[in-house]
């Protein structure tokens, strides 16, 4: 499967997309109460600045990398529920209201393309654009459908993982900006790989990364910035010192041992 191709960028375009995240407070006004102010990572947060072309969140189960995700991708413009910045649609209006209370620091140049990617949702994105193609409306006897810049075949008629991996190589090109929500979810170990070597190419080409991930292998980018999320805040790590690491490295070591130690 032929992927984008785009020259390498200059060192103007190179800049990050997004430079620097902060929650922001009117002075003298005290955070909202409930969710999502009261996750560590949001209250927490202050002014944070992103310091490579791939970021990684990583931590436990609701701890608030999503979340931030999410209020990241709809502050620069992106729909809620993934997709790019034309693709919009709402199957049901579930996120947050926390990307009001994000300030978002932009470089100096602006991303030839932009994706959001949510696990959960791609479904509803793969629909929405089998529906975009399909409306009257929406045909044009010599334009290209939507679909074309997805590789020409239905992302429905393929495997899940195959229409995430149809996504990176055909729609993903030079100089984006992409937000990745637990890309991995239906992608085997050599997928993942396969995502690791794609991620390689775009960031070469000028593109940046943000994803929220629980594979060590897409946290093992080189240059990654990764920002853990914890009880206390985020704090920034090293891919070898996270949980998923040492965990993944110690089952693989001697699965035996771990079995006997959770089964007992």
């Amino acid at each position: 499967m032929a992927s984008r191709r785009s020259k390498r960028p200059n060192a103007a375009e190179r800049a990050l997309f997004v430079k620097r995240v902060a929650l922001s407070v009117p002075p003298g006004s005290e955070l909202p109460r409930g969710h999502p102010f009261d996750l560590a990572a949001v209250r927490h947060l202050g002014e944070r600045e992103l310091r490579s072309p791939v970021t990684v969140f990583v931590g436990e189960n609701g701890i608030g990398k999503s979340t931030l995700l999410e209020a990241l991708a709809v502050a620069v413009g992106l729909n809620p529920e993934g997709g790019s910045r034309n693709l919009r649609f709402a199957t049901r209006n579930t996120h947050s209201a926390l990307h009001r209370s994000l300030l978002v620091a932009r470089g100096p140049t602006l991303p030839r393309d932009a994706f959001f990617l949510r696990a959960e949702s791609f479904y509803n994105v793969a629909s929405k654009i089998d529906a975009l193609d399909a409306h009257p409306d929406n045909a044009c006897e010599d334009g290209p459908r939507l679909i074309e810049s997805y590789g020409g075949k239905s992302l429905h008629e393929q495997s899940h993982g195959e229409s995430f991996l149809t996504l990176f190589l055909e729609r993903m090109g030079g100089r984006g900006l992409y937000l990745l929500d637990e890309p991995e979810a239906a992608l085997s170990p050599q997928r993942q790989l396969s995502l690791l070597v794609r991620m390689h190419d775009l960031v070469a080409a000028g593109s940046q990364f943000i994803l929220a991930t629980h594979s060590p292998i897409l946290m093992a980018h080189p240059g990654a910035d990764i920002w853990l999320f914890g009880p206390d805040g985020i704090t920034n790590t090293t891919a070898a010192a996270t949980e998923h690491w040492q965990i993944t490295k110690q089952f693989l070591n001697d699965p035996e041992a771990m079995l006997r130690e959770l089964f007992s």
